[in-house]
């Protein structure tokens, strides 16, 4: 089976303020044209909390410009990385800036609907990150409710959290629901000193999301093969689980992001795919 291969929006564009990850504002509708030339499936979309409401995804008019994106190159949207929670986070907050939170939750579950998009990738890490039992039951508590209401509508939470193996498990074991999955960042995993086997070992059959990416343990991102994620453990394990999901480039900025794309693209093939990828 082939599994799609993507990228972060904004990795094909020059950084936004130096930052690593932000929406490509100046360059968003000409990274759709890019990714088809560079041969790559999808993009993973971003929701910042930085102009949030002019994101097009969450306009009118945007809506009908991804639209037609999406049929002019056939590169579709893989999932919604829902980096607004990492700023704006539904942990260590008023009550009223958890409401206001939780309606821009239920309103992306919407907008994902509305343009077809499966997976919300949501991150509890860094700022964001679940830091005890009692978070734990709150995350619980805030997404129980919604699991319903987004199966129905096509959407399936992809949780990315910093939390070890056996507790990652336990936590999508509370919510016991097939809207409820992972999202599995290798590079993430490899700066925290997790061990994959044993990460994809407790969790792996629910992973339906992957971010590639290389960290330097306890450090920062790198191009891949330069850190500690352990690629080879990583694919073989997902295979052996057998992934079908996407994988989304998720990688390190070099000045040159089209051709780094191109190298980041090869790389993933090189470890992934087998004789029988045929591009759709």
């Amino acid at each position: 089976m082939k599994n799609p291969i993507g990228i972060m929006q904004g990795r094909l564009s020059p950084a936004v303020n130096g930052k690593i990850q932000a929406f490509p504002w100046d360059n968003w509708v000409k990274e759709f044209y890019i990714a088809k030339e560079i041969g790559l499936d999808l993009i993973d979309w971003i929701v910042e909390a930085d102009r949030l409401h002019e994101n097009p995804l969450l306009t009118a008019q945007g809506s009908k410009t991804i639209k037609t994106l999406i049929s002019k190159t056939g590169i579709r949207i893989g999932a919604v990385c829902a980096d607004y929670f990492m700023d704006c986070p539904l942990l260590r907050c008023s009550s009223s800036e958890l409401k206001e939170r939780l309606e821009m939750l239920d309103l992306l579950i919407d907008r994902l609907n509305n343009l077809g998009i499966k997976y919300l990738e949501l991150p509890f890490v860094d700022n964001s990150a679940i830091k005890d039992k009692i978070e734990f039951q709150q995350i619980i508590e805030i997404f129980k409710p919604r699991l319903g209401k987004a199966y129905q509508l096509g959407v399936t939470f992809a949780f990315e959290t910093s939390l070890p193996a056996a507790t990652f498990k336990a936590f999508l074991s509370a919510l016991n629901h097939p809207a409820a999955r992972a999202n599995y960042d290798t590079g993430n995993s490899a700066s925290i000193g997790y061990n994959p086997k044993e990460e994809i070992e407790a969790y792996g059959e629910l992973v339906v999301t992957v971010h590639v990416k290389d960290r330097i343990l306890n450090g920062g991102t790198v191009p891949l093969g330069h850190g500690n994620t352990d690629f080879a453990t990583c694919f073989s394990m997902l295979r052996a689980r057998k992934y079908a999901g996407p994988f989304i480039l998720q990688v390190a900025r070099s000045g040159d992001e089209i051709e780094s794309a191109r190298k980041n693209l090869a790389f993933v093939k090189n470890f992934w795919v087998s004789e029988d990828y045929v591009k759709e």
